[in-house]
């Protein structure tokens, strides 16, 4: 038989076990952080928890066919610069910017979407309205001109064509050379929209028909294809993919007054 002093110790003891209400707010104000972080980090996703929308796998982007890219923004700067994808969209396997040791490099603006910012930065971005669309890609540390944007590196397997990001004459070509050894060729575009910048396109074969004072278009000019430097040195674009890292690597500068072939 329970007794009276039984009854009350049990009704007493669980009395103490209820949560305060204070701490019942706590726990839910977790639970629901932790539940928009998870909800953040499915969008910034793409909806899918275990890669990337710009991560692509190596083997899908050889077979993919190559060809022209579609007509998308890459990157913006100033005087109103717009650098545009340079390879198909299906061939890319990361785009990363990065900042340069020029320090004449103009800071690029990224079209699209980071990959890997930070969860704040992310919930900052959603809560101010900004807009998931657009390409993925990353950001990361090295070179100090145009600071962390002052260039960018379009992922893709050696081989894959490349075209022209802007519209623009073809103002220098020389040899791209490595540890004295040469490794393709650096191109430099003067943009018919922006005449006070250069484009410089780096770690490419050129193509035969290419010369200075060329005119090209973008997303429609062949410039030539990416060249293959896993050999020559380690890629900042392979900590992001599965393969070693080949890409093509632009960046922008103020043309020099003087010089308007360089």
């Amino acid at each position: 038989m329970i007794t009276t002093r039984s009854q009350s110790r049990r009704r007493h003891a669980r009395r103490r076990a209820t949560p305060h209400p204070g701490r019942r707010l706590l726990l839910l104000g977790l639970a629901l952080l932790l539940t928009l972080a998870l909800v953040v980090r499915t969008l910034t996703d793409g909806g899918s928890p275990q890669t990337t929308p710009a991560l692509a796998n190596p083997p899908r982007a050889q077979i993919v066919p190559d060809g022209p890219p579609r007509l998308e923004a890459l990157a913006t700067a100033p005087d109103g610069l717009v650098l545009d994808m340079p390879i198909a969209q299906g061939r890319i396997t990361a785009i990363v910017y990065h900042g340069v040791g020029d320090s004449s490099a103009i800071a690029l603006t990224p079209a699209g979407h980071q990959l890997n910012a930070g969860i704040l930065a992310t919930i900052g971005n959603l809560l101010a309205g900004s807009s998931s669309a657009g390409p993925g890609y990353y950001v990361t540390s090295g070179g100090s001109g145009g600071g962390s944007t002052g260039s960018v590196d379009v992922g893709a397997v050696a081989g894959t064509t490349v075209y022209s990001p802007v519209d623009g004459r073809v103002v220098s070509i020389r040899p791209y050379v490595i540890n004295g050894k040469e490794w393709g060729s650096v191109i430099q575009i003067q943009p018919s929209t922006a005449p006070a910048v250069v484009v410089t396109i780096t770690n490419i074969l050129p193509a035969h028909a290419l010369a200075v004072g060329s005119m090209v278009g973008a997303a429609t000019t062949r410039l030539g294809t990416v060249a293959d430097l896993s050999k020559a040195l380690q890629q900042v674009v392979a900590r992001f993919t599965s393969d070693a890292g080949n890409h093509v690597h632009i960046e922008a500068s103020q043309a020099p007054a003087s010089a308007p072939i360089l």
